[in-house]
């Protein structure tokens, strides 16, 4: 594809100059602003807004030097120049937008450094590849850059399976912590990196979509970093992990929990939860592996029968109640997760047990 074309095109040059400038004002509103705007009741990762506001600079960058190198080729074959700008973005680009899908798991800090070592033969083959011109590198080029997209897939997929199960073991609310949304990211990453690969040979319309897709990817990350809540993982517990669970966890729970009906304040946390029963975090996550149960299972079953009661109560006593009012009464933030875990726990939709009750 002849590049200069492109720059003939108006249209493409508007949108190509809208994307760039939309992404260095999302970086810096990431940066430099506070508060969230989007979700003002959300703290957002600090982690996450700096790498996200750097894979934004970086993507506005990497239009500039593609630019520069359509302008200003560096050598009288094109393929060459935009080799040159592939390196630059396997420099700046691809690392950013690793960390930025990593630091949305929020139960540990996954090592970026492995993905960024593996990015260095990319960089040795395109040095080739300029030097020598040799068009029949672009094979093991494709092949290596494929394989490397399939394996930070792939251990993507298996992170965010480990991260949803944390959240199961340690929250009881999941609202703003939504594990769907990374693997929402990871696909729109990956449609970016198709498009990137194949924007050579895919002529103008695959130009224009590139375009429109990281358009879309600014928006949907500054949506994504604002409407993610931090988390914060529990400390480690001083007690050895073989140590034998204590006797008395479960009439505790029974006690402070169940009968002073913690489990209606939001955002309770399993680290809160220990907190307010005198043990650890630890003994009370075995507790509840022992029982076959999750932290969010435990709590919402607690909510949903407190749910049940009141229901009843209204019903016994002839006054006009709503089930989101209800929902909101027992500790869920949102109905539609209320309504999500009735149907877990009960087998039921809420309508249908409401018409049985």
């Amino acid at each position: 594809m002849d590049y200069r074309q492109l720059l003939d095109d108006i249209f493409y040059v508007m949108l190509f100059g809208g994307v760039t400038i939309s992404g260095i004002v999302a970086a810096f509103y990431l940066l430099f602003r506070k508060a969230n705007a989007i979700a003002p009741e959300v703290t957002s990762p600090v982690r996450l807004r700096r790498w996200t506001a750097a894979f934004l600079l970086a993507g506005a960058f990497s239009h500039v030097w593609w630019i520069l190198a359509v302008t200003h080729p560096l050598s009288k074959d094109p393929i060459a120049s935009y080799a040159v700008t592939c390196c630059l973005d396997i420099i700046t680009v691809f690392p950013t937008m690793m960390g930025t899908l990593l630091s949305m798991l929020q139960d540990r800090r996954r090592p970026l450094w492995p993905f960024c070592l593996a990015l260095l033969p990319l960089l040795l083959l395109y040095s080739l590849f300029i030097s020598l011109g040799n068009k029949g590198i672009l094979t093991f080029i494709i092949v290596y850059a494929l394989l490397f997209i399939v394996v930070f897939t792939l251990f993507m997929v298996f992170s965010v399976r480990h991260y949803g199960r944390w959240l199961q073991e340690n929250y009881a609310d999941l609202e703003h912590k939504e594990i769907r949304m990374s693997l929402l990211v990871l696909a729109v990453f990956l449609i970016f990196f198709a498009m990137y690969e194949t924007v050579e040979t895919g002529g103008r319309t695959l130009a224009y979509l590139l375009q429109a897709d990281i358009l879309f990817l600014t928006v949907f990350l500054v949506w994504r970093v604002e409407t993610l809540q931090e988390l914060i993982p529990a400390a480690p517990a001083v007690q050895e992990a073989s140590s034998p669970i204590p006797d008395n966890i479960g009439p505790l729970l029974e006690t402070k929990c169940e009968r002073a009906q913690l489990y209606l304040q939001h955002d309770l946390s399993l680290a809160q939860l220990s907190l307010a029963i005198g043990t650890n975090h630890s003994y009370l996550s075995k507790y509840f592996a022992q029982q076959g149960l999750t932290y969010n299972a435990y709590i919402n079953g607690l909510r949903i029968r407190h749910f049940m009661r009141l229901y009843r109560e209204a019903v016994s006593g002839h006054r006009m109640i709503t089930a989101q009012n209800l929902a909101y009464e027992s500790g869920f933030r949102s109905y539609s997760t209320f309504s999500a875990a009735f149907k877990q726990h009960t087998g039921m939709t809420v309508t249908a047990w409401m018409r049985e009750n």
